[in-house]
Formats: C-alpha cells, sequence, structure tokens
C-alpha cells in the first residue's frame, strides 16, 4: 500500500509538472451517501461538493453517486447497472473514490449473495483500472447505521460488520488506499438524523476524510492531549510516542539522549515506542516534524490510574470534611493530576445554545494538561482520587499520576463504547427525551432540563449512552494505564438488574480499549442513605465482585448520610481503594484489602454460623453489640439476632425465629451496622439463604 501510495504522488507531481492546465479528475462513487440524499442542497453540500472547495482549482470533481444502489451486481439495485456507473467510466478519473455496501446490509442482499461481494468489488475496481489505468483508487470503510434503524436488530447490525472486514479485504487485495467512514461518524450519531445519511456536518467530515487522503494534509504535527509537561508514565511497560502529522513526512521523536525517527503512514499515523521508562528518573521529550516542534518537560514514571464515576468521585478536596487539615499537606510533586473537567455542570439549568452545540461536538470536557499537586491544585481533585493517590504515594515510594474525569450524574451506559452496547444491549440506545423503562426517571428529567433549549431531536447529552465514553474515555487512545477507581451507581440504582448487565459490559470494554484484558477495576459500593432500593444495589455490587476477575470493591456504608447522597468524608474511601491496588503488589500482600466478606452461611445445631473472608478478629466498630444482623424464616419476615463474634466467624440466632432460612446483614437503606474486622474496615451489605447442611 506504501508503494501504491508512492507511485500516486509521483503520478500527480507528473500530472502537474506536464499538465498544469488539466486539474486532476476525482470521481466519488457511491450511494445516496456520496449523492447527498436528505441534505438541502446536495450540488454544494453533498461531500464530494464540499471535497471540491476542499481541493480547489486543481481538482475537478465529479459526483456519481446513485440512491439505493448496491455493490452487489446481483442486489436489488446494482451500481453497474446505473447511468452513474457509465457516466463514472467515461470520467476517466485519475482518482476513484468509492463508498459501496451500505444497501447490501438490506435482506434482499446479503444474506443471498455474500459470496459475490469480494468478486464483484474487485470486478468494479478493474472496469475502472480499464478506463484508466494509472487511476489511484480510494476505498471507504463504511459509514455506520445506527441503532435508529428499522432493520438494525433484523441483520443488518451484523451484516455491516461482515460486510466491512470484506471491503477491507478488497482494498489489500487490489492495492487500494482504505479510508474509514465509520470511526469519525460513530460517535457522533446526532449527525444521521435518519440513522444512515450524514447531514452537512456529517458530510463535511467525510469530505475532510478524503482530502486528506488525496492531500496527504493532515494539518502537521499533532498528539493526543495527554501528552504534556509533568506526564506520568506507566513504569512497567514501553513508552508509547504517537500521534498524526503529514502523510509521507517523517517524525524525529526524542527522549533524553534517545532518538528515533519514524514515516508517517498514508492515514497520517506515525508511532514510536520506547523501553520502559526509568523510576526516579526525569525526561524530556521533544517531537518535530520540522515545520512543528513539541516539547514536554518533567515526564516521570510511575503508575497511572483513572478516576471516573459520578459526583462522589468528582467531588471536589475542598468540600470533605477535613479539607482545612488536609489542604496545606497537599504539597507532593511527584503526584500529579490530569483533570478533565465539565464545561457545564449537569445541574438543575438548561444550557445556552453554545454550550449545546459544543457537547454535539462532543466537547464537552476541558483540560489544563498534567499538574502537580499542590495546595491549589488539589482543591478542585476528586477527594477519593486524592487520597487513593496519597496513599499510594506514601507506600510505593514512586510518582503517581491521576487522571480525573468524572461526571455528576453520569449513567453507566454512557461510559459504555457503541459497539459493547448495540451488540448487548441495543435498546438502551432510544431515544432520552422520552420516557425510557430502562432510565432512571431523575435521570431524564435532568437531561430533559439541560438541553430543554435545544430544537436538535438528536440533541446529545453526558448522561446519553456512550457519551461520555466518547469525550472521556477514547481520547486516552493508546495510554498505559495501571487500573481504574470507580463510584458511581447512584444514577443505576433502580433498575439492580439492568446495571449487573451493563457493569460487566463496561469493565469489559475499558479492558478491551487499554488492551488489558485484566486491567485492575476497584469501585466503591453505594453508602447509606434513606433510599429503598439501595441495599439490593449495594448487595448486587458484592455479588458481582466474586464473580469479575480482578475486581474489588470498597464498603462506604458506615460513611453514609441518611439524607444526603454525597458523604463528606472521603478519605476513608479514597484508602480502601487504595488498599486493594497495594494488595497485589509485591511486598505489599500482607495489606487486608477489605472488610469482612460474605462467604456462606450454615445451620450448626441451633445457631447460624456466617464465615467472612477478610474477617479476622471480627469485631464491631464502637465496642457496642453487632447492629442489623438479622434472621428470617421461610416466612421472609427478618428479626433482629443475637450473635457471637469469633475470628472469622459469626454465631447468630433469635428467640423469634424458630427454624431460619435466611441471614441478613446491614440491609437498610441508610444503616447503622458496626461490623469490622481487626483493621477496622466494615462488612459489607449480604443478604442469603441459610444451607442446611
Amino acid at each position: 500500500m506504501r508503494k501504491s501510495f508512492l507511485s500516486f504522488i509521483f503520478a500527480l507531481l507528473a500530472l502537474c509538472l506536464h499538465a498544469a492546465q488539466k486539474p486532476i479528475k476525482v470521481a466519488c462513487v457511491g450511494n445516496s451517501i456520496t449523492f447527498g440524499y436528505l441534505l438541502d442542497n446536495p450540488s454544494t453540500d453533498s461531500y464530494p461538493s464540499q471535497l471540491q472547495k476542499m481541493l480547489g482549482n486543481g481538482y475537478v470533481v465529479g459526483n456519481f453517486g446513485h440512491s439505493g444502489a448496491t455493490l452487489l451486481n446481483h442486489g436489488h439495485r446494482p451500481y453497474t447497472k446505473q447511468k452513474e456507473y457509465t457516466e463514472a467510466l467515461n470520467y476517466k478519473a485519475d482518482i476513484v473514490v468509492i463508498h459501496l455496501g451500505v444497501n447490501d446490509t438490506d435482506p434482499r442482499n446479503w444474506p443471498f449473495y455474500r459470496d459475490e461481494f469480494v468478486p464483484d468489488y474487485i470486478s468494479l475496481v478493474n472496469s475502472f483500472k480499464k478506463a484508466n489505468p494509472k487511476a489511484h483508487f480510494i476505498i471507504a470503510r463504511m459509514s455506520p447505521l445506527t441503532h435508529q434503524h428499522f432493520r438494525f436488530l433484523a441483520g443488518t447490525r451484523d451484516w455491516h460488520k461482515d460486510i466491512q472486514k470484506e471491503i477491507e479485504y478488497v482494498a489489500g487485495v487490489v492495492g487500494a488506499q482504505l479510508i474509514d467512514f465509520y470511526e469519525p461518524l460513530i460517535s457522533r450519531p446526532s449527525l444521521l438524523p435518519d440513522a444512515v445519511h450524514p447531514n452537512k456536518e456529517g458530510a463535511t467530515i467525510l469530505a475532510t476524510v478524503v482530502y486528506q487522503a488525496i492531500t496527504g494534509d493532515f494539518g502537521g504535527l499533532k498528539m493526543p492531549l495527554y501528552f504534556g509537561d509533568n506526564m506520568v508514565v506507566d513504569w512497567q511497560k514501553p513508552f508509547v510516542v504517537n500521534g498524526t502529522a503529514n502523510a509521507k513526512s517523517r517524525v524525529l521523536v526524542q527522549l533524553n539522549n534517545q532518538k528515533k525517527t519514524v514515516e508517517v503512514g498514508t492515514d497520517g499515523q506515525w508511532q514510536v515506542v520506547f523501553s520502559p521508562l526509568e523510576l526516579g528518573k526525569n525526561y524530556t521529550l521533544k517531537v518535530t516534524d520540522k515545520q512543528t516542534t513539541l516539547t514536554f518537560k518533567d515526564l516521570v514514571a510511575g503508575e497511572v490510574w483513572v478516576c471516573s464515576g459520578q459526583s462522589n468521585m468528582e467531588f471536589p478536596l475542598s468540600h470533605t470534611i477535613n479539607a482545612k487539615e488536609a489542604l496545606p499537606q497537599a504539597q507532593d510533586s511527584l503526584l500529579r493530576f490530569l483533570h478533565f473537567k465539565p464545561r457545564w455542570d449537569t445541574d438543575d439549568v438548561s444550557w445556552s445554545a453554545t454550550a449545546l452545540d459544543s457537547i454535539n461536538k462532543l466537547q464537552y470536557f476541558e483540560s489544563k494538561g498534567w499538574t502537580k499537586c499542590n495546595p491549589k491544585t488539589a482543591r478542585s481533585a476528586s477527594a477519593v482520587a486524592y487520597f487513593f493517590g496519597k496513599m499510594l504515594r506514601d507506600s510505593l515510594k514512586m510518582p503517581i499520576g491521576l487522571v480525573m474525569n468524572a461526571v455528576g450524574g453520569s449513567t453507566t451506559e454512557s461510559w459504555i463504547d457503541r459497539p459493547t452496547l448495540e451488540n448487548n444491549i441495543p435498546e438502551l440506545l432510544n431515544d432520552r427525551y422520552n420516557k425510557h423503562v430502562m432510565v432512571m426517571p431523575w435521570v431524564m428529567q435532568r437531561r430533559a432540563k439541560n438541553v430543554a433549549n435545544s430544537k436538535n431531536p438528536l440533541q446529545l447529552h453526558p448522561y446519553n449512552p456512550t457519551y461520555l465514553y466518547d469525550s472521556a474515555i477514547r481520547p486516552l487512545r493508546n495510554m498505559n494505564v495501571n487500573g481504574v477507581i470507580w463510584y458511581q451507581g447512584e444514577s443505576n440504582a433502580t433498575n439492580i438488574e439492568i446495571h449487573e448487565r451493563l457493569f460487566p459490559l463496561l469493565i469489559q470494554s475499558w479492558r478491551s480499549f487499554f488492551a488489558d484484558s485484566s486491567l485492575p477495576f476497584y469501585y466503591v459500593q453505594l453508602s447509606s442513605i434513606n433510599r429503598p432500593s439501595w441495599p439490593w444495589f449495594r448487595d448486587s455490587q458484592r455479588t458481582m465482585m466474586q464473580q469479575l476477575p480482578n475486581t474489588g470493591m470498597a464498603v462506604s456504608s458506615d460513611l453514609g448520610d441518611s439524607l444526603d447522597v454525597h458523604p463528606r468524608n472521603k478519605q476513608p474511601i479514597g484508602e480502601r481503594l487504595a488498599r486493594w491496588a497495594l494488595s497485589k503488589h509485591k511486598g505489599f500482600e500482607q495489606i487486608v484489602p477489605s472488610g469482612p466478606l460474605f462467604v456462606g452461611a450454615k445451620m450448626q445445631g441451633k445457631k447460624v454460623v456466617v464465615e467472612f473472608k477478610y474477617g479476622k478478629n471480627l469485631t464491631t466498630a464502637d465496642n457496642q453489640p453487632l447492629r442489623t444482623l438479622e434472621l428470617a424464616g421461610a416466612d421472609k419476615v427478618f428479626y433482629p439476632a443475637k450473635t457471637i463474634l469469633k475470628d472469622g466467624v459469626l454465631e447468630a440466632w433469635s428467640d423469634s425465629v424458630q427454624q431460619p432460612k435466611f441471614v441478613r446483614y446491614a440491609y437498610q437503606p441508610f444503616t447503622r451496622g458496626n461490623l469490622v474486622n481487626s483493621d477496622k474496615l466494615p462488612a459489607s451489605t449480604f443478604l442469603s439463604a441459610i444451607s442446611v447442611k
């Protein structure tokens, strides 16, 4: 492909030098998306029309799109049978851009003729080669079909993926330049009003993709926003330095005295890899393509953690109960923050038209880059993240980088990538303006209030499924991280069963994104508050931890507030999360990561024996009798139990329950449960049947 691209460049130079009076012909071959269906003025707004404006007078762009056209010759409307095909052949283009396949997802086509797709595509390319043997070919991966399409779940979702793979295969076989119409639009469903056809802004994006492919102009040297002064790099993994630049240019990367040069690909992408950085050493990174030089100073190796969730993770250090004591001590140049702050809080207000437009463009966060921890920068930092990072710093004696991007009120589904939801819970992707039985009423109400000034029926919002993944996680691509801490669930607590489907998908999604199938994921169990579903939700969080590998849960029910969803004592929460992280480190295996975790309950004589993991020296936090341990018979009416605490074991009985069948602990919305272990870590909520054996 690289050789093909070089030949193409030389051909273009020859055309410019020897036939300057003749513009380079570009033929845009395709279906209704190429034609500009649904656009107010296709002659000016279609992607080929906009491409013409971008390329200028040295090119002439022909639009040979035909609505409904299939690539398959046995499809319901074969492109090769349309007049636009004949016109395109007669055009004898120097560059042929092909975007076909979307209509082949129709049940009239792919189920019957899929085996003909590859030969038909190759035949199409060969016909244009015959018309102009010197033509350069650009083949596009299909633009998306979103969940709103009426055939999405009737095969189209899956056939689209199958066809996409075949298109990629064909591009390789015929030596064409492969471009991507899918990735730039998949995170922007608002640009596809009918789930298929891009609006004018969407067409602009497609035109830009083709312009970049033809000219190699990707806007010069650029790098991901997580590169910057004071950056913390994962000390255990190779240091990946990547970015974009103009095609075929050369990028020089210098890391202290190490130098590496790389040629930029035809897709504008480049990457170099250095060996893992040394602990205790400062680095300067310099990247240049001769036109632009980017310099990043004071890079250090250590651990990097992503700190996400909703308002309890977002909750700033300055608002905690011990802020006056903590802030003056927050002076640590090796504890560093990369803070993605929401530009607009999800408060009970209606956002401006400017805000709504920015949100639709995924421009919801702002960041000032990496900052060193001090009393000023720590004020707005996540309190949970800060105390987590501080404990890691104190124990590991290495730099700690915290990537903070939590959003108040955000839903679990807003943090999951679109393909994962499309494949697993597509019904959750439905429009959020209307009543949605799978979404908490509060979430819909707050979303509706925020976007009340929008006239766009496809207006995006941070609570929308996939939105925060697209705006806060995707920008971290190729970043190596050591793990995730997560505090969220309040906005999904009324539908536990759906959350039990979503939460494993979230972890799966992120582990796939960060290319680490065992990425540590430690989360906070919801605290205590007078909300009826919360005992069940907390127990659900406990049982999921047992099912999800390399996860850990920090109990917070002992720190709750009956009326306030935002408990102000965040230090224990951060430190309990840190215990999980530290316990996995060599040399810190002795750290107890959790309070007592329920293992099982069985009858032993007339007593119920409850066993715990991490239950060494069971006691109570206040040296008072154990509270909130209850037993029930077959009628499931629970009564307080009398208890005896032993090492790892609790014995319980009740005069009101002669034949215990069930046991539960701290199973009130706001609980005053006081069971702890020798490390004074609280026990988790639990509910269980009692084994008869």
